[in-house]
């Protein structure tokens, strides 16, 4: 990726590099190791990691706290510069709240073919019936994101 204003832009390796110490901590707290980073214009704008178990929310999936958190930083729901970095593909109220966030593009790492609403089991995010569409980028690191899942089940066992 090129400079802007200056500043080096971190590629979705790097990117990807922060989410997953985002699921790191998720993994030291008890949760599942998942974590996303929100990118705005080259900047970091929100990181966030899983925090069902600690909340006992359901809807505290990684990528949807960082979102959120994006939205507050710049003062917009509509986050069309945005770039969603997460560690597993988002499921379909992730990636729902993505489309309804006019997300511009979403970067993950590990597929989930049971859950996977960016490309393994719906593409909501390239659905030309929905109001809005992202960019999906597959794969990014994906061995790394899918052992922290299997290392994290492994040890529930």
């Amino acid at each position: 990726m090129g400079e802007q204003e200056g500043v080096p832009q971190l590629s979705d390796h790097d990117l990807m590099g922060l989410a997953i110490d985002e699921a790191r901590l998720a993994g030291e707290q008890g949760e599942v190791p998942i974590g996303a980073v929100v990118v705005i214009d080259g900047k970091v704008v929100a990181r966030r990691h899983n925090e069902r178990e600690q909340s006992q929310d359901p809807t505290s999936h990684a990528e949807l706290l960082a979102v959120r958190d994006a939205a507050a930083a710049v003062g917009s729901w509509r986050l069309e510069n945005a770039t969603v970095v997460v560690t597993l593909e988002p499921c379909a109220m992730c990636a729902g709240l993505m489309v309804n966030a006019r997300v511009g593009r979403v970067v993950f790492g590990a597929r989930s073919y049971e859950n996977g609403a960016c490309g393994s089991l719906y593409s909501l995010g390239s659905d030309p019936r929905l109001n809005h569409e992202f960019v999906t980028v597959s794969d990014v690191r994906s061995e790394e994101c899918s052992e922290l899942l299997s290392s994290y089940f492994a040890g529930l066992r």
